[in-house]
């Protein structure tokens, strides 16, 4: 059972929409702390101790200066880092809902450079709410999508305002409304002494949305910079876990005759479905041959092998039909 629930969670990461991949990466992040926290407790004598909050705030941001400076991935991390289960449920609820309808307006690549822009603005309005004098909020930490995600909320209801949500007790409801009810909640928010933080974040990611669309609209793409540094990111990093070319031309040649090698006993011209696959050939044909072709002088190993270095490096619809059958009857040899 396990087994087929982390191949579904696989399967949906690696093919999913974005919305889903998000999801995915905060409720693991959400079920790692929490697991953190129970077994720490378990072995505190059921209290929590202080390393736990070390590694929560390991993550999160702070209104510390000191500790910006020595956690700089904090600026990222915190918008993926929850506690409570009611605030990943409606933070990711929310985001399930709104982000489909961003995601089908404005297109899936722009969907995780928002989230990170409504997050950083987050990050933002939390420190400059923090610096104001007797600030209900000062010196504490602060995590969650919350900002991340009102920053799509808005964007969704900026560009669809009659698109309607069909809401529990409440029934179908403009996005437009529920829009202008989060800010004016938020809006209300800072003057209280309870999550005054957080309230200032969520205006940070409700700013950004309204910029980005105020901005979208005028033909300028504010997350056009973020997704080019997202593709060169995991271009780097797909480059680093990419086998190299000479890797990659090495394989196993693993037939023998007569205690020589194949590559040593077949004859040097290849044909032309083994010459795409595995390079030009190191000599020129005889001119006096006896015009057979060259493939029945070869073991079956060898024009195997040169097959599947042509899938290789082309893929399986690069191969001929000939090829294709050759694969086929060779698949089936007993």
């Amino acid at each position: 059972m396990l087994q087929s629930i982390w191949d579904d969670i696989r399967r949906e990461f690696d093919y999913g929409n974005m919305i889903n991949r998000i999801i995915i990466v905060n409720v693991a992040v959400y079920l790692v702390i929490n697991l953190a926290w129970v077994f720490l407790r378990v072995f505190e004598g059921w209290e929590t101790p202080n390393l736990y909050y070390d590694i929560r705030d390991f993550l999160a941001i702070s209104s510390s200066g000191w500790h910006m400076l020595t956690h700089p991935w904090s600026i990222i991390t915190h918008m993926f880092l929850h506690e409570g289960f009611w605030h990943i449920l409606w933070n990711m609820l929310f985001l399930f809902w709104f982000g489909r309808i961003f995601g089908d307006l404005l297109g899936d690549r722009r969907v995780l450079p928002l989230y990170i822009l409504g997050g950083l603005g987050g990050a933002l309005f939390f420190f400059i709410g923090a610096a104001l004098p007797n600030f209900p909020g000062g010196g504490g930490v602060a995590f969650g999508a919350s900002a991340a995600v009102m920053s799509i909320v808005v964007a969704a209801a900026v560009f669809a305002p009659d698109y309607s949500v069909r809401l529990l007790l409440l029934g179908n409801v403009k996005l437009k409304y529920i829009a202008a009810f989060i800010v004016i909640m938020n809006i209300i928010g800072i003057g209280g002494d309870m999550n005054t933080g957080g309230a200032f974040g969520h205006l940070g990611g409700i700013f950004v949305g309204f910029l980005f669309s105020w901005y979208l609209r005028r033909g300028t793409d504010l997350t056009a910079p973020v997704a080019t540094a997202i593709e060169r990111i995991n271009g780097f990093y797909h480059s680093i876990l990419r086998p190299s070319k000479d890797h990659r031309s090495r394989g196993p040649r693993a037939a023998f005759r007569g205690g020589r090698s194949v590559k040593e006993t077949a004859a040097k011209e290849r044909p032309s479905f083994m010459r795409r696959a595995g390079g030009s050939s190191r000599s020129k044909p005889s001119s006096g041959g006896s015009g057979a072709s060259d493939e029945s002088t070869l073991s079956h190993q060898e024009q195997l092998d040169a097959i599947l270095d042509k899938i290789k490096e082309d893929g399986y619809n690069s191969l001929t039909k000939d090829e294709k059958e050759f694969l086929f009857r060779a698949s089936n040899r007993n």
